[in-house]
């Protein structure tokens, strides 16, 4: 009872894909359709052909031995000029079915760009890069490359079956019952086949997504997995997927390849039978025997296309499971809409208070508890403690990253649920533990927060962030490109250009998120030093473990389990003498 409630749930989700996958093409329909008709007429011009055949034997033995080549050859210009015309038509639908795949695979595309930029940050937490990154370039290929093929041999072979099937009827009712009948048997034990075959071409797809996934963190992380000599446990792991992928492909493969031998088996016995009993019918007079020729060559035609039509149920399952995940990405939930109309703030001041807000990733587990606090304009509020208390969570509660589940954030007295969500990113500059340049030049980098940005103000603010020597120390200076990985350029001088690129912006209030995590200690002393330029009367928010780097700050929360556990400046908390101070000493022991 189990598995047919199952296979019921899968054949409806099936028919859903298929129904989004034929709206995603409703542009496209008219070319299609077009391409569709050019394809059927080719087909039907095709299909006369053993017909005017078997007339050419009829009048060869009517007239045999004076044989009337004048009526043959006039016969035969027909048959060539069909051939021509039917090939140019195929030429048609071929060219315009392609045209139609470089623009659906364009449209495809640009639809899941733009869907990324509109997923909450927490798809991107849940989801591999290398699964959503398969989506966008394996599964389109297949739908795509699928698209085209199968409509038009599709359309094809369903012409020339009814078309064949006509003109059999026309030579004998008896022989074409004899054909229908096999063809019948042969779908309905295809049909078993393809369906059970369905499961394993999405769960291919789905494994294909995780493979590229380890291909990913396999690539972008070789440093870490050299130096913890963990080469061979990454091969493994590789090797487990790949051989399951090849295991679910070898299954998939074969029970769609099957279709193929087990359509041949029937149709070659229809043939048998037909060329049996259209012996009989021509020893009889029944028939005549360019009649029998022509019948012969129209089961070797209607089973072709029956043949192909199997063939393509393989292709069409590979179709609707790569459909089925882009579509399903495609259908994730977007972030909220923002209120219309939204609430602004003119002249930003940067008073910015937490009101009893409390939040959890997983609506069970609490990682922020009723948490209040209000920062007066021009504070710098440094938040520590240890890994896991919620400093990072409060920054992305705070740029709306993730949304309260309860009590809520202003700024400036104004509720930032109530502002666009890219009026309040606008009014923050971000400078994260894990860097991110793009691939380009050093100029365009500084740019990406103030594209309009003069160059003279991108060398403002590389010299105010101590990193204008390094970058005129490149072979092009500003005009170096910097790989993807930005391998060209070390850690630490990566962070001084997110720095200056937030200089750049010259956003109204300032994040550092464990900035100087990843630096020596001078280049932590050029951080500090080009951050107290960006910090000077705008109110910033840093975290960091190292805590010696926060002494100045006005105002320092400490937090624990998601809760202000202290706060205060430098100096009060150690005189206070409490978790502040515990964690101060024990690293300043370390040191």
């Amino acid at each position: 009872m189990h598995n047919d409630i199952h296979g019921k749930g899968k054949a409806l989700h099936g028919r859903q894909t298929f129904r989004k996958f034929i709206h995603s093409i409703k542009r496209y329909w008219f070319l299609i359709l077009f391409a569709v008709l050019l394809a059927i007429g080719s087909a039907l011009l095709g299909v006369f052909i053993p017909k005017i055949l078997g007339d050419m034997t009829n009048i060869a033995v009517d007239t045999y031995p004076e044989v009337d080549m004048d009526a043959i050859g006039a016969k035969a210009i027909i048959v060539i000029l069909l051939f021509v015309i039917s090939a140019a038509l195929n030429y048609g639908q071929a060219f315009i079915l392609g045209v139609v795949t470089a623009k659906y695979t364009g449209h495809l595309r640009e639809q899941i760009i733009e869907k990324i930029t509109k997923l909450p940050i927490s798809y991107f937490d849940k989801h591999k890069y290398g699964d959503v990154l398969s989506r966008m370039t394996n599964d389109i290929d297949v739908l795509v490359t699928s698209l085209t093929q199968e409509i038009a041999d599709i359309s094809l072979s369903l012409t020339i079956v009814i078309g064949v099937t006509v003109l059999m009827f026309t030579i004998s009712v008896p022989l074409t019952f004899v054909a229908l009948v096999v063809v019948v048997l042969s779908v309905l034990v295809v049909g078993k086949i393809t369906t059970y075959a369905q499961k394993f071409f999405v769960e291919r797809q789905n494994i294909l997504g995780n493979l590229n996934s380890c291909v990913e963190e396999d690539y972008s992380g070789q440093n870490i997995i050299k130096i913890n000599s963990h080469e061979q446990e990454s091969i493994e792991t590789f090797s487990r997927v790949n051989n399951r992928l090849a295991k679910i492909t070898l299954k998939s493969q074969f029970l769609s390849s099957i279709s193929m031998p087990v359509t041949h088996i029937f149709t070659n016995l229809g043939y048998v039978v037909v060329c049996i009993l259209g012996g009989f019918f021509v020893v009889d007079g029944k028939l005549s025997i360019g009649s029998i020729q022509a019948f012969v060559q129209y089961v070797s035609r209607f089973n072709r296309p029956i043949t192909e039509i199997a063939s393509s149920i393989s292709v069409l399952q590979a179709l609707l499971a790569s459909a089925e995940r882009i579509f399903d990405f495609l259908d994730a939930n977007e972030e909220e809409p923002d209120m219309e109309p939204a609430a602004t703030i003119d002249n930003v001041h940067g008073e910015v208070e937490f009101h009893n807000v409390c939040f959890s990733y997983d609506k069970k587990t609490p990682i922020i508890k009723d948490f209040s606090i209000k920062v007066e304009p021009g504070m710098k509020v440094a938040i520590v403690g240890p890994t896991g208390a919620g400093k990072t969570t409060i920054i992305n509660l705070l740029m709306r990253f993730y949304e309260p589940d309860s009590g809520y954030i202003t700024i400036d007295g104004v509720s930032i649920r109530d502002m666009r969500r890219a009026d309040v990113r606008r009014l923050f500059g971000m400078v994260l533990q894990d860097t991110w340049l793009f691939s380009g030049t050093v100029e365009e980098n500084l740019r990406y927060g103030k594209r309009g940005a003069s160059f003279d103000e991108l060398v403002t603010a590389t010299k105010a962030s101590n990193v204008d020597h390094i970058i005129e120390a490149l072979p092009k200076a500003y005009k170096t490109e910097i790989s993807e990985d930005s391998d060209n350029i070390s850690a630490g001088e990566k962070q001084l250009v997110t720095i200056a690129r937030a200089m750049v912006a010259n956003p109204p209030m300032m994040i550092l998120d464990e900035a100087t995590s990843n630096v020596d200690t001078r280049t932590e002393q050029l951080i500090q030093d080009s951050f107290e330029k960006l910090t000077t009367k705008r109110t910033s928010f840093v975290i960091a473990h190292r805590l010696s780097t926060i002494r100045n700050s006005d105002l320092i929360l400490v937090v624990k389990d998601g809760a202000i556990v202290e706060q205060g400046n430098h100096n009060s908390l150690l005189r206070a003498g409490g978790f502040y101070a515990e964690l101060y000493n024990s690293q300043f022991n370390d040191d």
